[in-house]
């Protein structure tokens, strides 16, 4: 039974540091990536839609991402919503695609960027220690029950410190990546 509560935290604790990657992957490097904008909601006839069910990304170049909707009729509530995103960007309808060209980013905006990023990691921290905090419930209460020596319990609370440990690392090395993507011109 302790086994399973520990197969099942090691599940939630990769789950928790692939949502933190893809957190860090919505943050603008001053790069053109489809991550940027993929998840952003569109009023597509009524109903709110992710932009990568409506349409398919290219980058040309480097600073430049074009959105090529499966729909015309798509085009106006593609372009509407990411005027009313908190991108910053100006798309460019041709009648056909859009086009989305990425300025720079100052220096101020990358420290602020960086602060974003840094405080998203501490967000994944924090939900793996949830995960560990409740598996250590279910243990204890194992323990309890009589099902789990106190030997047993200890042997156990040792590996979930080492499951954390393993996974925080994992935050913090996707955190430095983004840092320096970032800081690089």
């Amino acid at each position: 039974m302790a086994q399973m509560v520990l197969d099942e935290v090691e599940e939630k604790m990769v789950k928790a540091v692939g949502h933190a990657r893809a957190e860090f992957s919505s943050i603008r490097t001053g790069r053109a990536a489809p991550a940027l904008v993929e998840k952003l909601m569109v009023d597509y006839y009524g109903t709110e839609v992710p932009l990568q069910q409506l349409a398919g990304f290219q980058v040309p170049e480097a600073r430049q991402l074009l959105i090529v909707p499966y729909d015309r009729g798509s085009l106006g509530a593609i372009e509407k919503a990411i005027q009313h995103s908190d991108l910053g960007l100006n798309p460019s309808n041709d009648g056909v695609n859009i086009r989305l060209s990425f300025p720079p980013l100052t220096a101020e905006r990358r420290k602020e960027l960086v602060k974003v990023v840094k405080h998203m990691a501490e967000e994944g921290r924090v939900a793996l220690r949830n995960i560990r905090r409740a598996a250590r419930h279910e243990l204890e209460a194992l323990e309890k029950d009589a099902e789990l020596s106190t030997d047993e319990l200890a042997r156990y609370e040792k590996d979930l410190d080492k499951m954390i440990h393993v996974h925080e690392a994992e935050i913090d090395h996707s955190l430095e990546a983004k840092e320096q993507e970032l800081l690089e011109d």
